[in-house]
């Protein structure tokens, strides 16, 4: 194997260059409103790897996969639960032999929808869920699985805990947070960035950090907060290419490839050590990012 683990990389003190949106790239190539996304793994394999494709050709130095919304809890509302882990290895696949030796995987794994505290679901079926994503992940190949977008402590502990006593996978988890009235950054679930981190740490993430949800500009504010009361943890920022803005009935992200190239040595001065892109980052914003940060 030709790459480290992830971790040990980051310890030269280089600042390491992931992708950017998948959903955007799968919706511009066909993908249709209540289709599910990660099937096309199994049906349209060829375009689930020219997306991952696109973003190692740009310059990033990791990967996600085509399963953010691969639990089966979440496949369940396409009649899919059964195919999991054929699906999640499927994705894993993709994107390694798009990554080729050279680059990392790092597997999407999303919230399930489901709420611990209105009963919806157990701890037990939560672990289990994820279990079976870390467990398909590592069979196709990926280096990490990337828990993102997650708004609940114990959600993300069981997906964190799930990974780490069932594969050897890294384990990266991100949270989404909003900036209140007060000036605050809080996640749906009333948790702010130093109790998301410490608690991720705790369930044993190797890495941490934050996706969605805000620009560059707000997460370097986020990233700063983690910083100060964490000085070892690599952290990860998947920022969108600006707030969204609703233009004529669509939805649009305002910030070019130029505009986040700008603020990327900002983000990576304030203690961010992997820099990529969520809603509205193309291929296009991956590569400005990754030559502003030469």
């Amino acid at each position: 194997m030709a790459r480290p683990r992830i971790t040990e990389a980051l310890k030269t003190g280089k600042v390491l260059i992931s992708d950017g949106a998948w959903g955007t790239f799968l919706h511009k190539k066909g993908l249709k409103p209540g289709e599910c996304p990660e099937l096309w793994c199994i049906d349209r394999p060829d375009d689930v790897m020219d997306v991952a494709k696109n973003y190692i050709d740009s310059g990033a130095d990791m990967v996600e996969t085509d399963s953010f919304g691969g639990s089966s809890l979440k496949l369940s509302h396409f009649g899919l639960a059964e195919r999991t882990a054929e699906i999640n290895e499927a994705a894993a696949r993709i994107s390694r032999k798009a990554a080729g030796e050279d680059h990392w995987v790092i597997a999407s794994i999303g919230p399930t929808g489901k709420m611990l505290v209105a009963e919806e679901v157990t701890e037990e079926e939560l672990y289990e869920a994820f279990k079976t994503q870390g467990v398909a992940f590592e069979k196709g190949g990926a280096d990490a699985a990337c828990i993102e977008t997650m708004s609940d402590i114990e959600e993300a502990r069981q997906a964190i805990k799930a990974v780490k006593e069932n594969t050897k996978l890294e384990v990266i988890c991100t949270f989404t947070f909003e900036k209140t009235l007060q000036g605050e950054y809080r996640t749906m679930m009333g948790v702010d960035p130093v109790s998301a981190m410490n608690a991720a740490i705790e369930a044993g993430a190797d890495i941490v950090g934050a996706n969605c949800g805000n620009g560059l500009e707000r997460m370097i504010e986020i990233v700063s907060q983690m910083r100060a009361v964490n000085k070892n943890i690599p952290i990860l920022v998947h920022a969108n290419a600006g707030l969204p803005k609703n233009v004529n009935g669509n939805v649009v992200f305002p910030e070019s490839p130029q505009d986040m190239a700008a603020l990327a040595p900002r983000l990576a001065a304030a203690g961010a050590n992997i820099i990529g892109g969520c809603c509205g980052t193309t291929p296009e914003h991956i590569k400005a990012i990754k030559e502003s940060l030469k």
